[in-house]
């Protein structure tokens, strides 16, 4: 490999023009790296103007669910898309990662079963397709 000329560093795969895996795909597969545990994918393209998907799903413990998140974090970053709003980190109960048109939670499981959020919008989902 060649060297690099001081000061410089390697251009994004966004800014070379390579192809680029879609966001929500980026996401579900750096969830399963990180061994993420019942992730759920719920297109909401419509019914919020927030975003088009929101994926949920639980880490086993406080340090496991901020592991995922960092790596979800760095994984956004290191493909080009930037760096996303993050709330709940230094708790790792709940932790939300936006970015952009992927909306992520990070649950520890108890947390998760208690707000249920992921069953609130599949109901949403469901009642509409009627």
């Amino acid at each position: 490999m060649a060297a690099l000329p001081e000061n410089t560093t390697p251009a994004s795969p966004a800014a070379t023009g390579a192809a680029q895996k879609p966001l929500i795909e980026l996401i579900l597969d750096t969830l399963e790296d990180a061994k993420a545990e019942e992730t759920v994918a719920v297109d909401i393209t419509g019914k919020s103007s927030l975003a088009d998907h929101m994926v949920v799903t639980s880490g086993r413990s406080h340090r496991h669910v901020a592991a995922v998140a960092d790596q979800v974090i760095t994984a956004l970053r290191d493909h080009g898309h930037g760096k996303p709003r993050v709330e709940g980190l230094p708790h790792a109960d709940w932790v939300l990662v936006d970015a952009g048109d992927v909306i992520l939670h990070v649950f520890r499981p108890e947390v998760r079963e208690f707000y249920n959020i992921e069953k609130m919008w599949q109901a949403d989902f469901a009642a509409d397709q009627h």
